[in-house]
């Protein structure tokens, strides 16, 4: 799956809204069937993610959070919306990697039903269970698995699984956080998304956040208003002074391996294979 720097949750029964989501800074959009839509509106969800993905032109990722599997609505939810222009479903609510081919097995059949080529619509799934995030491993080995979200959110099912109580520094999560990280880079994932920041208005702690979750190794944020988008595009993303800073570090290397020097001098750091190696696949993933 492309990495994305932001995704922008938006309910699936505004359909103005999903609209607006597809104009906005965000690299993707998530449209949500699940608890942000009312049980009167979860056919017209389904029916605008459809609309929406049909008229897509290609410029935005969009993913689509069905129903959990304890639910009523979420066989009618992958049947209906699992499309070519479909990056990806947001699995909800699981409790181990039983429920990853439980979904596999249903976008299997409705790939098949809409004359999709199998494996065209890839699976994320969301920890947001003490028993997904304890077996986070054997998820994220499970079929479609193109990337992973890890849920950090105030008082959300995660809180309330975990038992943690929130605080804007993050140590009660930071354990999970990085469990999460450590986990998906061993499985060769690279798309490690983090939800998510919910003072719409703090934009600064909005930053502090995402910054700090950049640091820690996630590639992008969930985020549940557009003018979160900037913020984590840049967080997320490689600013100038931080690419430029790559570029050269790359050219310093390959001119001292040109000398037969393993290691040289770059802007007062000693530097060798592997900061180059770094340089590298940070410019490779920034550039995708």
């Amino acid at each position: 799956m492309k990495p994305y720097r932001s995704l922008l949750f938006v309910p699936g029964h505004k359909r103005t809204w999903i609209d607006k989501a597809l104009n906005s800074a965000a690299d993707a959009i998530i449209i949500d069937l699940e608890d942000s839509v009312p049980e009167a509106d979860k056919a017209l969800a389904r029916s605008n993610a459809v609309e929406a993905l049909a008229a897509h032109d290609g410029s935005k990722g969009i993913l689509v959070r069905p129903n959990a599997l304890d639910t009523v609505h979420f066989g009618k939810d992958i049947a209906a919306v699992t499309h070519q222009n479909l990056t990806a479903f947001l699995l909800p609510k699981l409790f181990s990697r039983d429920d990853v081919v439980r979904f596999d097995a249903l976008v299997t059949a409705a790939e098949l039903d809409h004359s999709i080529a199998r494996n065209t619509v890839e699976l994320v799934p969301s920890l947001e269970t003490a028993a997904s995030i304890s077996k986070v491993d054997e998820i994220l080995a499970g079929p479609r698995v193109g990337g992973v979200m890890a849920a950090a959110a105030k008082d959300a099912d995660v809180s309330r699984e975990v038992g943690f109580r929130w605080t804007a520094q993050g140590l009660e999560t930071l354990y999970l956080r990085s469990k999460v990280v450590v986990a998906a880079r061993a499985a060769g994932i690279r798309t490690i998304v983090l939800g998510l920041w919910q003072e719409v208005h703090n934009l600064e702690g909005m930053r502090t956040f995402a910054e700090d979750n950049s640091g820690l190794g996630y590639s992008g944020q969930v985020i549940i208003h557009p003018s979160h988008a900037a913020v984590a595009n840049e967080e997320y993303g490689l600013t100038d002074t931080i690419r430029d800073y790559y570029t050269g570090l790359v050219d310093a290397f390959e001119e001292g391996q040109s000398q037969g020097h393993g290691a040289v001098m770059y802007r007062g750091d000693h530097i060798d294979l592997a900061h180059a190696n770094h340089a590298r696949e940070a410019l490779a993933f920034a550039s995708l």
